[in-house]
């Protein structure tokens, strides 16, 4: 993470008189280095982490255990449903809530609220009890995208899809060893119960992280970072009004966590309104749209394979692991490719959505499992690319003034495809064992032609905002 030049940051006296009262009355001028801020961001890293290694460690052991207690295959669907159905419609409520509060009593109130969950799931000896473990997860795990909020806050849009790029590999990296170490624990006598205790811990132990972050040196970034903005922008006089926003916005925002919830209720609605009344549809149905192909492509993974070329469940799932590895390989490689590309956010966009389309076609149209195997080979590259690319084009035209909620909505769309593309997958699967992969084609092709249609808006850079901001 980068800090401009300080010959680019010359703001007015008054400002410089608040940024030394800011400073405690020590007369001291609060200035954010570039150490201080990347040590910051790696501590996220580690946040990020250790979210996904204690979910990995449990969620795959969920359904045996729900089989265990009795339960009926559609009972076992319902309630795995029942945590989508919260997300849907937590996503964009506690990403905006993340807004009013701050980042740090919203993130620490997700782990927490987690850690019970788990700690409930651990407890979970009838179905009845299985629900309501689901509950609190359901509602806030969303300590990935409120984190995300505050790198976006953190960092310059120019460094943005990297750092969300290796923020999404660390996350990915606990992903792939929480099944190996979950597996382990599911062989000892009530493995299932011990694994979720430690899933807890773990999410405790992650609250006391994000409780001993340097939250006096992101707050320092988080200022030096919107002065840099406000100097590239506006002329010296709108970068003066710029700082006393940013000092306002933080006074509030310290004070919001203590206001009242119906106060809190409305602001949340507020955002939720001008997000609504925005211009973002495209950008959000490009995302939809994608996210849908995606899930449309592994959804019969598995039985697709074993139909189409004899091979067992067992090479899949090694397949599928070979292509989450090579997704954190991505990851550390968005810097040197977002580079290449002079950090145009659209073109890339396009490109790896081009690229996905392309190889979702090619395992469609396979006719060994060599080529199925250089098709997840690449689309690791290209799903990892265009993951990070949609969330940096929402916050460029959105805007980072409400970080939050944009990252809230854009896990709500995604929820959205995660309900529709199971329904789809099936209808398809009636037809031919490559009628989700054909299908995904074609609506990969047509956020494709949306982003074209509207290329000259996401090239913009930012200059589209929100309407009611």
């Amino acid at each position: 993470v980068s800090a401009a030049p300080r010959a680019l940051r010359r703001p007015s006296a008054a400002a410089r008189m608040e940024e030394e009262e800011d400073e405690g009355g020590g007369g001291r001028r609060a200035t954010a280095s570039p150490a201080a801020s990347a040590r910051f961001v790696r501590c996220l890293y580690a946040v990020g982490f250790l979210d996904l290694f204690g979910v990995s460690m449990v969620v795959p052991l969920m359904n045996l255990h729900i089989k265990s207690l009795g339960a009926s295959h559609t009972v076992a669907g319902i309630i795995g449903s029942l945590y989508g159905i919260m997300q849907l419609f937590s996503s964009t409520l506690v990403g905006c809530w993340s807004d009013i509060v701050g980042r740090r009593y919203s993130l620490l109130a997700c782990i927490l609220l987690s850690a019970l969950g788990y700690f409930l799931l651990g407890n979970s000896t009838t179905v009845f009890l299985f629900a309501i473990s689901r509950v609190p997860v359901g509602i806030f795990k969303h300590t990935l995208s409120i984190s995300k909020a505050l790198l976006s806050d953190l960092v310059s849009e120019r460094d943005r899809p990297l750092v969300m790029g290796r923020f999404n590999a660390a996350s990915s990296v606990g992903f792939i060893l929480g099944p190996v170490v979950g597996g382990y624990l599911a062989e000892f006598n009530g493995g299932f119960y011990q694994t979720s205790f430690i899933c807890a811990s773990i999410f405790l132990l992650n609250g006391g992280l994000v409780w001993m972050l340097p939250w006096s040196e992101e707050t320092t970034s988080s200022r030096d970072h919107h002065q840099d903005k406000g100097t590239n922008n506006f002329s010296t006089k709108s970068n003066h009004d710029l700082h006393l926003k940013s000092t306002t916005s933080r006074a509030v925002t310290n004070s919001s966590f203590f206001q009242s919830p119906w106060t809190q209720v409305a602001t949340v609605l507020k955002k939720i309104k001008g997000i609504a009344c925005s211009n973002l549809w495209d950008v959000l149905l490009v995302r939809f749209l994608m996210s849908v192909a995606i899930l449309l492509y592994y959804s019969n993974f598995t039985l697709a394979l074993e139909e189409r070329f004899g091979v067992k469940p067992l090479f899949a799932g090694y397949l599928m692991s070979y292509s989450s590895a090579l997704g954190v390989l991505a990851g550390c490689l968005l810097g040197p490719i977002t580079r290449l590309y002079r950090h145009n956010t659209y073109r890339l966009l396009l490109h790896s959505s081009a690229f996905t389309c392309m190889l979702i076609l090619l395992y469609a149209s396979a006719l060994s499992i060599w080529m199925v195997i250089l098709s997840s080979t690449f689309l690791a590259f290209s799903t990892t690319i265009g993951r990070t690319c949609i969330i940096d084009l929402e916050l460029t035209v959105g805007g980072n003034e409400a970080s939050g909620t944009l990252l809230g909505v854009g896990q709500s769309v995604t929820s959205v495809g995660r309900i529709v593309a199971p329904l789809l997958s099936g209808i398809a699967q009636e037809f031919s064992p490559c009628g989700p992969p054909s299908l995904a084609v074609g609506l990969a092709l047509v956020a494709i032609v949306i982003m074209n249609v509207n290329k000259q808006k996401y090239r913009s850079h930012g200059s589209v905002k929100l309407k009611n901001q």
